[in-house]
């Protein structure tokens, strides 16, 4: 399984970004696709995961409200929009996926993607 996070940037406080994690190596039907986060000098966290079985998802309490995760099972790909961005969501963003388990535990995840940098300015 392959993964490639893409779509950080900068941006001012309040603006908005789009994360895309394009997913390819096997069938992902019953894949759970997560977004997790790692600002600098803390431990990765959780943000976001989606089910590809059903597209049920689940929110870290941090983004609920602003981060929506989506999927386009047609071309294997996963967003998360991310909206009244906070200097506090300051990351390197990484995409991840497991098979069959909902989880939002960082360790139980088998397949991680390159980070990509979102910084945002206050």
């Amino acid at each position: 399984v392959q993964l490639q996070a893409f779509g950080g940037g900068l941006v001012q406080a309040g603006g908005s970004l789009r994360l895309s994690c394009a997913a390819s190596g096997r069938t992902f039907s019953r894949f759970v696709m997560g977004w997790f986060r790692q600002a600098p000098g803390k431990d990765r966290e959780f943000v976001a995961r989606i089910s590809w079985t059903d597209s049920s998802t689940y929110y870290a309490d941090s983004v609920k409200g602003r981060f929506t995760i989506s999927r386009d099972s047609a071309k294997n790909t996963v967003f998360l929009q991310m909206n009244s961005l906070k200097p506090e969501d300051t990351a390197v963003y990484y995409c991840a996926a497991i098979n069959g388990l909902q989880s939002r535990r960082v360790h139980d995840y088998e397949y991680w993607g390159r980070g990509t940098l979102v910084t945002v300015s206050s």
